[in-house]
Parts: structure tokens; sequence; C-alpha cells
């Protein structure tokens, strides 16, 4: 985890091997070769007293004797060891914060992508030699203790790890903070190619425990689901609403540490676990009837299992509800206890409490703190109302429609039926804004409510919710946030536009860059100096001033090189394929998703199959394309397209006429661990979506940041690395926004793009009479429809551009020494990306938070 390896000591010697940087995947062969980050603060930690520690854990908590000990008992040994060594941080920043009485920040995300923890710990207290010794005397590989940390798939992609990436920055800026979200008992899930095709299994992360995490039983809230709502009149003449709940749900909290790099301060990562009241009925498990006895707890404790339940029925609607509502309502419940430490009067609250919702999965916020400060604390309405707005943000991350949540009234109705009339009563009170603001204009009320009616039944929006009651709605990069103003939220907009900024994402350059790319960053620590990678990102700029030093650009070939050696043994192990490592790697790792366009990708590659079948003998740059990512298990477009991706793989890698210059790999099961092996290895980058459809992104930044060149649209965040890098070393393809919505509005018609290219126009043809499918012309008969008569995402209308940019990244590469250049222009230009900037500009410009420094002893 971010939130553990980032912590004040020292990187270890240059020598040291790489499996501490959690590459996972990587072979111990290939972590030695990468060498370890540059050395940053000397450790305080002692050697010996880390040694003793190490087997006293080995004792007296994995109860081992040396002699018997395996990888996994070094490997808990070693983690509670480090979590050990930060326990007085992590009370001495409690304790500080609190005398301080310091603003806070909450951050609420379902999803927190952390990665593997302990090799970075280690690295970065400058044991890594000594556990290396450690093990090494017991026969042990310190490789292998390594693999044993499970990486926690307790996110999906962008999100989740940008939520990570958001709470190392949060500390490492000495801000005070508490990261909320739901303790998955499963992952999201392990992905197996199996005959080609995605295959679930369950991610079981917690079969062994997690040496990480603390459970805080003395925290625990209580959380109401279902049952009815009664009104009375109190003696104070006023009404009273008593929600009378249905079922009863305990949330445990599980805190592990956040601790910041070169300081001495360390937040809270809580995670919430669902737990019944009761584990059985006495009565009916005595009574024989033990199935049922057990149902309550079985059901409870369902809500938080997995992430993200498929939705598709009724009742996996119910529990993404419950899901969403849960953690939201321990988390605020939270940040009510803290706030009470200290103040009575909860018109202060604002002024001691930031909530930032990230998406729309923690939107019920919003209802749920009014609830709380009415029914629960009885202040006011419009007095709660205001406190609401002022303590809550709420960022954006998407553009689709189908991914703006939206749940039926009945759903509301039934689950929580004291927030459905909060939700009512913040409708009436916001309709009554927009008809004062635009009386003749009734359809502007029917696209702003947070009611939506319709013939699929009324349903409550939830971005409107979380729109409506916060006070700051940022989207995360220039262009998305322009169209969330001009198109998403254009209504509200208009109405207050005071409320809308942007806040580019960034990523974490300790992990990312420092630790994913120690290669590079020596070589950069020996041009710039040590600390670019823990505060000083955007130095990275100065690199261009080496732009035509021959002897750098050659070093930045061979750690280039370097790194793709180090990828093809592993490639071979999950792939079962051969790659070149002087082939240009073209990457596409990332969530599987149609706006994501991996289907351009792949048509791409088998035009560019077609080429060298129909002339061997053509001039074209060798390409290995290695896809990576996960398709949600309930989405079948998405899988469809991973069987194609693999199918034209086992074709293109067994034809003997092109196998040498063309190579396609499917890497399973992607992670972070993965990703950061991946990462530094890639020549070009493709962030291929639609424009005006990708909100962000950030493997866009991380592979900029490792010395690719982006390969992509005008998109997201594409269009500030672009102007970061310089236009002639982007790789630009594809429409325009303004020329996509004219496509739209004329009718877009795919088939006609289909017939004016002969290229794609044979590629389709190929695909449909099932030369990828064995002569199974039905297998990807959806494909071809999808293509001939829908294409939502415009692939066809972006294929013949797609191409030509491939053409322009192949002769680029042809180029050795420009190639360099532009690689080198890259890392420089990713400067600018830094998470720690993201998050500072959340805290001045809309939390209006302060770095609080926690001094140890003080």
């Amino acid at each position: 985890m971010d939130n553990l390896a980032t912590t004040s000591a020292a990187a270890g010697s240059s020598t040291t091997p790489v499996a501490a940087v959690g590459a996972g995947p990587l072979s111990a062969q290939a972590r030695e070769r990468r060498g370890s980050p540059p050395a940053g603060a000397p450790t305080r930690i002692d050697p010996g007293q880390f040694r003793k520690a190490v087997y006293d854990h080995l004792l007296y908590t994995c109860v081992k004797d040396r002699a018997e000990a395996t990888a996994h008992d070094f490997y808990r040994a070693m983690a509670h060891t480090v979590r050990d060594r930060l326990v007085q941080r992590w009370l001495t920043t409690q304790r500080t914060y609190l005398e301080a009485d310091a603003k806070r920040v909450s951050y609420l995300s379902s999803e927190f992508l952390t990665g593997r923890s302990l090799g970075l710990c280690l690295l970065n207290m400058g044991l890594y030699q000594e556990a290396e010794k450690m093990v090494g005397e017991r026969n042990l590989d310190l490789a292998e203790v390594l693999e044993s940390e499970v990486d926690p798939g307790l996110g999906n992609g962008g999100l989740g790890r940008l939520a990570a990436c958001f709470m190392d920055s949060l500390a490492t800026l000495e801000l005070p903070a508490v990261g909320y979200g739901i303790r998955y008992d499963y992952g999201i899930f392990e992905q197996r190619i199996e005959h080609g095709q995605q295959v679930e299994h369950r991610d079981n992360w917690l079969h062994a425990g997690n040496p990480w995490e603390m459970p805080r039983h003395e925290h625990q809230q209580t959380v109401k689901l279902y049952g009815h709502v009664e009104s009375h009149r109190g003696a104070d003449g006023k009404v009273h609403t008593v929600w009378v709940e249905g079922k009863t749900v305990l949330g445990v909290p599980y805190d592990s540490f956040i601790a910041g790099h070169e300081t001495d301060n360390v937040n809270t990562l809580r995670l919430w676990a669902a737990r019944a009241p009761y584990d059985f009925d006495l009565q009916l498990f005595n009574a024989g009837d033990y199935r049922r006895a057990v149902e309550e707890k079985v059901d409870v404790e369902n809500i938080s299992k997995v992430l993200y339940p498929p939705d598709h029925t009724d009742d996996g609607k119910e529990l993404r509800l419950k899901q969403q509502y849960f953690f939201v309502a321990c988390s605020l419940a939270d940040v009510l206890r803290h706030f009470k430490l200290r103040h009575t009067d909860w018109t202060l609250l604002p002024d001691k409490a930031a909530i930032q919702l990230n998406d729309t999965h923690p939107a019920i916020a919003v209802a749920e703190l009014m609830r709380l400060l009415v029914d629960q604390e009885g202040v006011e309405w419009s007095v709660a109302w205001e406190i609401t707005e002022k303590v809550c943000g709420y960022t954006n991350h998407t553009l689709l429609p189908e991914a703006l949540e939206k749940w039926p009234v009945w759903l509301f109705e039934r689950v929580l039926p004291r927030h459905l009339e909060i939700i009512y009563e913040i409708n009436y009170h916001f309709l009554r804004k927009v008809i004062t603001r635009w009386p003749d204009d009734l359809s502007r009320l029917a696209r702003m409510s947070i009611i939506e009616e319709g013939g699929g039944g009324k349903q409550v929006r939830m971005a409107h919710l979380a729109t409506v009651g916060s006070h700051s709605i940022n989207g995360v990069a220039k262009l998305h946030s322009d169209l969330v103003k001009d198109q998403l939220l254009h209504d509200f907009y208009e109405l207050m536009p005071e409320r809308f900024n942007n806040k580019t994402n960034g990523v974490t350059p300790r992990r990312w860059l420092l630790y994913a790319n120690p290669r590079l960053s020596h070589l950069i620590a020996e041009l710039l100096g040590p600390r670019f990678a823990a505060h000083e990102l955007p130095e990275l700029a100065r690199l261009k001033s080496y732009v035509d030093d021959d002897s750098v650009l050659d070093r930045v070939r061979d750690i280039k090189l370097e790194n793709k050696r180090d990828v093809v043994p592993l490639i071979a192990k999950l792939c079962n394929v051969k790659v070149d490592p002087s082939s240009m790697f073209i990457i596409q790792v990332k969530r599987i998703h149609e706006y994501k366009r991996q289907l351009l990708a792949t048509l791409g590659i088998i035009a560019q199959y077609i080429r060298l079948r129909d002339n061997p003998n053509i001039a074209m740059t060798p390409r290995t394309y290695l896809f990576a990512g996960k398709a949600a298990a309930g989405y079948a477009t998405a899988k469809q397209h991973i069987r194609l991706i693999n199918d034209v793989a086992e074709v293109i890698n067994r034809d003997p006429l092109v196998r040498d210059r063309l190579k396609v790999a499917f890497i399973p099961n992607y992670g972070v661990s993965l990703a950061q092996a991946v990462i530094p290895a890639a020549d070009v980058s493709l962030q291929i979506s639609l424009a005006g459809k990708e909100a962000s992104g950030t493997g866009n930044m991380k592979f900029a940041l490792s010395g690719a060149v982006t390969l992509g649209t005008n998109d997201g965040a594409n269009v500030e690395i672009r102007e970061a890098v310089g236009h002639e070393h982007f790789l630009l393809f594809g429409m325009e926004v303004p020329e996509v919505q004219a496509l739209y509005a004329a009718g877009y018609l795919p088939s006609s793009f289909i017939a004016r290219s002969q290229e794609l126009g044979r590629v389709v043809d190929l695909i449909e009479n099932g030369f990828f499918s064995f002569g199974d012309s039905s297998r990807y008969a959806s494909v071809v429809t999808y293509l001939r008569k829908y294409d939502p995402f415009m692939i066809c209308a972006d294929f013949d551009s797609y191409m030509e940019g491939q053409e322009r990244a192949g002769a680029l590469y042809g180029k050795p020494r420009a190639f360099a250049q532009t690689s080198l222009v890259n890392t420089a230009g990713g400067g600018v990306f830094s998470s720690d900037d993201t998050i500072a500009a959340y805290a001045s410009e809309i939390w209006n938070v302060k770095p609080v420094k926690v001094v140890l002893g003080g």
C-alpha cells in the first residue's frame, strides 16, 4: 500500500532487488536487474532491532519456530514488524490533530486500490538487504516472501487507484484526513483466461488474514435499513420524525495506516465491515431450523461481501443501494462522533470537517447528513441545509449517462424510507429556486429535478443529489470539467456557476516513478537531484535541457530496453507468448469497456496482420501489443472483446509468416502490481477513447512519466498531456469533440465508414467469416452487427485516422535518437501530473484545510 510504503526512511542501496517495489509478477532475476529507487532520508530504524522484532513476531504472532517457518510466515512477521514501527507515529498524529482542533478531510470512496505494501516499506526503511539476509539464512528467497502478500482487489481501476494516490498525497502534504470505504470480504474477482474467455474466480484476499489492518470495535456504528417513518408533535410544539428501522446492521471499522513520505504524519484508511447484531437465532437453531437460524447473519454480511455486486436484477440493485448507504452511514456517524469530541455548536461543522464524495457512489451522504442533523441532532432544516452544502464536495468522474447512478423510487422507499422523504424535501426547496430563476421554463424543472419521471417509473438521480447538496462540483481534467459545465450539468452550472471547478487528476510519484521504474529514477536523480519524486515532481521539466545530450539519450534507450527485457519472461509465463524486447511495445492496460475502445486497437492489429499477409516483405516496424484489464462480470459486450483479442492473438502468434514481426498478448488479472511491471516497459501508450467520453484517466499519466509516447485522442487528460509534452511528442489521431457531436447530430451511420475504408471492410469481413474463430462465423456475429449498425463510440469513424497514427508511431520508433528524445520529453512533461499538486489544489480551493505538522515526542 502507498499508505505503508511511503514512510520517512531511506530506500536502501542501488543494488537492492526490485522485489520490494511490489512488481509482483516479475521474476526475482528481473527485480534484481531493476535495482532499487534512489535513497531518500536516512533510516531511523536499527537493523538489529528490526531482526529481533521479526523473530519475535515469527514466534509470538505466527507461532512458528525459525527452522519451520515458511515464506508466508516471514511475510506476516515482517509485515507486523513494519506496522509496529508506525504505531507511535499514528498515535502521535491523531493526538496532534485533536489538540490542534484541525479541520479534517473525510474522503468517501467505494474503491481504494492500494497495491502491495511490504516491499515498498522495506525499501523506504532501508531494511531490504537485512530482510534478504534473514530469509536467506533459512534457505528462502525474499522474492517468494514478498509474493506471499495478496494484491488487494478493492477497486476496479482508475477510481480506486486515484483514491489510493490521493491518500498518499494527503499524508505526505501533512493534511489531516481519513479515507472511508468498505472492507470487502472478496475483491472484484480474480480474472483467468480460459479458452480465450474471461472467467471470474473469487478473490479471497483475506483468506490468510491482513496484517496491515486493525479492527476498532470501540468505534462500531449501527446502521438502520427498511422499516417505516413516524411523526409526532413534541412538547416543544415541533413535529419530530422518527425512522423506525426494520433491520439493524453493525459496521465494524478496520484501520490501516497512511504514512506520509519524509514526514511523521500518519493518516487513517478506515474500511467498514458489515456484521449482524446476532450471529444466529438460538430458538430456531434449537428447533432444528438451522438454515433460518443463520439467514439474518448471511443477509447482513452480504453487504460487504464483494465489490460491485451485479445490479441487473432487483435484488442486485437492492444490495448495491444497501452497500452504498452502509458505508456512508458508518462514515458520517464517525465524522460527527469526532466533531462532538470538541464541539456542540453544529454551525461550526463546516470549519472542522470537509466531506468529499468520490463519484456518485457515496452521494446518499447528502441526505444522510441532513437526517443526522435534523432528526438526530435537532438542527432546524434551513440551518442543516446550509451546513450540508458547506461541508460536502462532489467529484464527477464520468460523462456516461449509464454511470450516473439512478435508483428506483420504490426501492428507496423500501430500503431507506426516511431518506426518500428528505430527498423529496430537498428537491422541493431546490426546484423553488429553479422556478424563481426561470419562471417560464417548466422543461428545466424536469431536467434538473432530483426525481426523474419517465415511462420506466420514477428514479432518484444521485448525480443531481450530489450536485444540489455540495458547495463544489469538480471534474477531473480540463476538457472533462468543461463538458460537465457545458453538457452534463449545464442547467446546474447556469444556476450556480461559482460551484463548478476543475481538478485534474494526478498520480503519486512515489509508487509510479520512484518505485515502479527505479532505473529511470536513478537517471533522473543523477541529473536533477534525489528529491524530484518526493515533493518536487514538476522539476522534471528541467529534463528537457538534456534532449540533445547523446549520453543521456543512450541511457534512456538502454533503460527502456532493460525494462522490456524484464517483462518478457512475465509474458511467457502468463500468456505462453514469446516476444522480442527490441520490438515496439504498444500497451493498453485498463478496465475493459466499450468507450475505452480496446476493440479499435484489435481492429488495427488485424489490419496490420492483413498487410503482412498480403505482402510479407513490406517494411513494417515489429510490434508487440500487450493488453490487460478486467470486464465487469455482467458486461457481456466487454467480455466478448476480451475473447476476440485472445482469438486474434492465437491466430497471429501461430502464423509463421508474421510471428517475428507482430505479437499479441492479453495478460490476465490486471492489478496494481502488474501495472508496476508493464508500464515502465511501454514504448507506446494507447489512450484511444472517443473524444468527450473519458473523464481524465490516470494510466495515461503513469505511462508518460515512464517515458512512453501516447497514441491517443484529444480526450480527458490526454489534452493536458499533449500540452505538457508538446504536440510533436504526442501521436494525436481521431475526431475532436465538436466533430463527434456534429456526427451524432447528423445521424451516425458506421456502415458508411466501413464502405469507404477498404482496409476496415476487409477487417470486419475477416471477423465475420470466422477467420479468428476457427470457422465459427456465429461467434463474433454480435461484434460485426455492433460495428455495422450501432458503433456508439465511433470506432469505424476513427479507424483510418488511428491507422495513420500507428504509421507515425512506427516511423518514430524507427529513429532511435528521435524516439529517445520523445521519451525523455514525455517524462519531463509528465511532472505536472503529481497527485500532490492535485491534492494541494483541493485543500486550498475546495476544503480550506491546512497542514498540521507532526513531531515525534512533541
